[in-house]
């Protein structure tokens, strides 16, 4: 009897268990490169369970209904190289810039730890359900075993310290907060793999750093083999998969020869032989050419971080905002040292350097593509200027400069990085039996890869993720157009304000009111004052009303000082108090 009740029971809740429907929809077929049009994916629990022509449907009881018609559903994208313990902000990385004494690193290291939430729910939102972060730290291991069964957010694949040939001496003594770990001989590395274990990493990180130059790289490069290949081997008997941070070809080479899985970024010395590409095909070596990052310093350092739109209004607004504190840290003490790093940035020389590089880098992913190598996209978000989340459109966009096909880039976005732990059979395309973390986006990204950020909705593990998950703070909206205003962007600036905003002298003066009047003030403004910048001196946060003290340059030969007061309702502002 309790056997037939227990039957009973089961029979009763899969009965009533409600199915998903995304009707009338165009896929995106990502295995063979078509579009499939006027289908209806039906999902069960997490799981799409049935793809059927959309006339061929009889939609169950108590159904949810996604209405899919004139949109294109692709597969949740992976960005395949990011770092939480770095915020993509201007103070992340001391050991490219110090600059410490304005903003200390533990402020930083804090700052990632709180905000590594709303970071994962800016990926989810724009459509990426999986990120490996290629290098953390204990304490960020920790953080994600925490998160791991916490609705609306991505999956994540991390690993721990990155066991390396060189560590800077600006994250030494950091405890489980320390990014690195220095490996100087085969005992280190059994032993900082088998230290890693106790914190569930899901891979190994290997940062293979060649301090020389010109012929003596490849003599360097092989005095660490040993230590390279007892890190693989190690990992490996543990069932773990090995990354190499490799940017030579011989370092790449040695690590793929000594098997490594995974190789983090593209090769930039040179063009690669093809008895590399045949090692790498041979070994099925997955690559992620991590194709901006490095051009994203050189803007930063030089004062001409380029965002757009989009980035500006949904990347994390203190994290890129701090990006343009350099302009007014130029005239702090450290001036010196800023001017010349904008000197140098902006110079013909590095010009030359860094397209140089770049060349390489593209014509190596074009080769290796053909070589039929599997792609994987990432972009090294969290380094300076490259940002979480919304810096994965740039780099798709890099990889089409590189020749690729949109095809061939919403592969390396989608189904390519889950053969890096060989889930290719569980997600990475809208297929039957597969999981359903899914985007629904506006319009065809086949057309027109931008179309990637026209997303109506996610889908993560069937369940359809909020519009308003990353969440909206009087604060943020104040900084976020603070950032517009520094890139003289006149969308992003005016984004956050109601439609009939009213700005005033304080206390109750008139100055303007409506959106469309401050666009047209506004972009008059920023077209005519290309050093135009705003300075951020204190902040006071008093439930809706934000109070910035504000430094302005770049508006007269004088340095103007003024307050403002922002009052902040239904998420947006609806008047502004100018104190001057």
């Amino acid at each position: 009897m309790k056997k037939i009740q227990t039957l009973l029971f089961i029979f009763v809740v899969s009965t009533f268990h409600s199915q998903t429907y995304i009707q009338n929809v165009t896929i995106v077929d990502v295995l063979n490169q078509k579009l499939i049009p006027n289908q209806t994916i039906v999902i069960n629990k997490n799981i799409i369970s049935e793809i059927t022509p959309a006339n061929k449907v009889k939609v169950t009881n108590n159904a949810k209904i996604i209405n899919g018609e004139g949109k294109f559903l692709i597969p949740g994208m992976t960005d395949s190289h990011v770092h939480f313990f770095q915020s993509g902000g201007l103070y992340t990385r001391p050991d490219a810039i110090d600059l410490r004494k304005y903003h200390s690193y533990d402020k930083e290291i804090n700052w990632t730890q709180n905000n590594m939430e709303d970071l994962l729910q800016r990926y989810l939102k724009s459509g990426i359900t999986s990120v490996i972060d290629a290098g953390a730290s204990y304490n960020f291991l920790n953080i994600k075993n925490s998160l791991a069964n916490k609705p609306n957010l991505p999956s994540v694949y991390m690993t721990g310290p990155l066991l390396t040939t060189y560590e800077p001496d600006e994250f030494k003594s950091l405890g489980k907060n320390e990014p690195f770990k220095l490996t100087m001989s085969i005992e280190d590395a059994k032993k900082y793999v088998q230290e890693q274990l106790q914190y569930k990493p899901d891979f190994i990180k290997i940062w293979y750093i060649v301090l020389a130059d010109g012929a003596e790289i490849e003599t360097e490069a092989k005095k660490h083999e040993p230590i390279i290949k007892a890190i693989i081997d190690e990992a490996h008997k543990n069932n773990l998969k090995v990354a190499v941070h490799a940017t030579e070809r011989i370092t790449a080479q040695i690590a793929v020869q000594n098997g490594a899985d995974f190789l983090v970024h593209d090769i930039e010395d040179e063009i690669v032989p093809d008895d590399f590409v045949k090692l790498l095909k041979s070994k099925n070596t997955v690559l992620s050419p991590t194709l901006i990052v490095s051009n994203n310093y050189t803007k930063a350092f030089g004062q001409n971080p380029d965002y757009s739109t989009y980035e500006l209004e949904n990347a994390n607004p203190e994290a890129i905002g701090s990006i343009y504190d350099l302009k007014h840290l130029a005239y702090s003490e450290d001036s010196v040292m800023i001017q010349k790093e904008k000197k140098q940035s902006n110079s013909p020389q590095m010009a030359a350097y860094m397209s140089k590089k770049s060349a390489i880098r593209t014509a190596n992913l074009k080769k290796l593509t053909e070589g039929g190598i599997t792609i994987a996209a990432g972009t090294d978000a969290g380094n300076i200027g490259t940002q979480h989340a919304t810096s994965f459109i740039d780099e798709l966009k890099a990889m089409k400069e590189s020749g690729l096909s949109n095809w061939q880039i919403l592969q390396s976005a989608t189904i390519n990085p889950s053969k890096i732990f060989n889930k290719e059979k569980t997600s990475g395309s809208v297929s039957t039996g597969k999981i359903a973390d899914l985007v629904l986006l506006n319009s065809n990204p086949i057309e027109d890869l931008d179309n990637i950020t026209k997303v109506d909705l996610v889908l993560k593990n069937g369940e359809v993720v909020p519009q308003n998950i990353v969440k909206t703070t009087p604060e943020s909206l104040v900084q976020q157009q603070v950032n517009g205003y520094n890139a003289r962007n006149i969308d992003a600036f005016l984004e956050p304000y109601s439609e009939d905003v009213e700005l005033y002298s304080f206390p109750n003066t008139l100055l303007s009111k409506g959106k469309e009047t401050m666009r047209k003030n506004y972009d008059a403004m920023f077209k005519r004052l290309p050093d135009l910048h705003c300075k951020i001196k204190n902040r006071i946060i008093n439930g809706n009303f934000v109070i910035d003290k504000e430094s302005i340059s770049g508006m007269s030969p004088k340095i103007m000082e003024a307050t403002a007061i922002y009052e902040i309702k239904n998420e947006k502002i609806v008047k502004v108090y100018f104190i001057q």
